[in-house]
């Protein structure tokens, strides 16, 4: 996508409050939001009603809520130039949700791949929120006009479902949503675990499994350290056999701003440890502005407050006009 077909924009994009936030979020998601904000018409939420269609400990919710919101504000999310909020703070999210159920076909929803994958994940334990899961992800979408969605590669079916749905309601009841487009990064679209590489970065796996947002030096150095790694000696790109370094190159990459290619010929004849090592030491440099950032935000908690009250404030304006325009095209008084 070129860059000029990104100016003034609506972006509209979200993460949960759940787990610890990883570079596998930020390199996905975040770090798109940071440069799309500059010249777009930014809208990033706090998903909590999304976290809570599997099973979750209410006082960690709280919690969590307000610790991804000083991690929008850590990583460089501006709320003088995007709307921070929190979804269930806009009621609009639920209403718009249950209309677009009614338009949704099961069979669309049954092929969804991460309700597929967390059904298996939590067995006898699945709720109709997780099933229905898709359609809140399209009304957060939609309620906002949304022109583009910065998402992870994971996301890109979910996005697709709600471009669906807005063709479908437009066409049945009249153009009234805008239709939402999908924005994968090509490089860093799907951080690999560190314990397996030939599955996603998940906020859900084991701690050592993922490099968190505002791990220690030490625990990133431990991580990288123990980070699965390949046969051979060879520091290479080639995911299909060499996952393990594979994943560490793309890491390395985008936090050092060089191409892949860059590095394969700067640790050509080194070693994995030295390659780890430096890769550690990056991570440790790039990671401890995060930190100190966060700490600051989360010891000002009326802050926190202060621009979730503003953010809902501007995101209802939004949500109340879309929803003005949905209830009347489907003959509600």
């Amino acid at each position: 996508m070129k860059s000029e077909k990104l100016k003034s924009v609506r972006i509209f994009s979200g993460i949960q409050p759940s787990g610890d936030i990883h570079i596998g979020n930020y390199l996905g998601a975040i770090k798109q939001w940071i440069a799309l904000q500059e010249k777009n018409d930014c809208v990033f939420c706090i998903v909590d009603w999304h976290a809570i269609t599997v099973p979750y400990e209410p006082k960690l919710l709280r919690q969590k809520i307000k610790e991804v919101t000083a991690t929008y504000l850590a990583a460089g999310i501006n709320p003088k130039k995007s709307v921070i909020f929190v979804q269930s703070h806009i009621k609009e999210h639920a209403e718009l949700t249950w209309l677009l159920n009614t338009i949704t076909p099961i069979g669309d929803l049954q092929r969804m791949t991460q309700f597929k994958d967390k059904s298996k994940k939590y067995g006898g334990n699945i709720s109709a929120g997780l099933f229905n899961y898709p359609v809140l992800m399209a009304a957060d979408i939609l309620l906002y006009q949304t022109e583009l969605v910065p998402v992870g590669q994971d996301q890109k079916q979910h996005v697709e479902l709600a471009r669906e749905i807005a063709r479908r309601f437009n066409a049945k009841f009249g153009d009234t949503f805008t239709l939402p487009q999908a924005q994968i990064m090509k490089i860093g679209a799907k951080i690999m675990s560190l314990a397996e590489p030939t599955k996603k970065m998940s906020k859900s796996d084991k701690p050592e499994t993922r490099i968190g947002l505002f791990d220690t030096a030490e625990q990133i150095k431990k991580k990288i350290g123990s980070a699965t790694t390949d046969s051979g000696k060879e520091i290479e790109y080639n995911p299909e056999q060499k996952p393990g370094i594979s994943n560490l190159l793309t890491i390395y990459s985008l936090f050092a701003n060089k191409t892949i290619k860059d590095l394969e010929n700067e640790y050509a004849g080194k070693n994995y440890q030295t390659f780890k090592q430096n890769l550690a030491e990056l991570l440790i440099e790039k990671l401890a502005p995060f930190r100190t950032k966060k700490a600051e935000f989360e010891e000002n908690p009326e802050q926190i407050g202060k621009v979730l009250k503003e953010g809902a404030e501007k995101a209802r304006a939004i949500a109340q006009t879309t929803m003005e325009k949905v209830r009347a095209t489907m003959g509600l008084l």
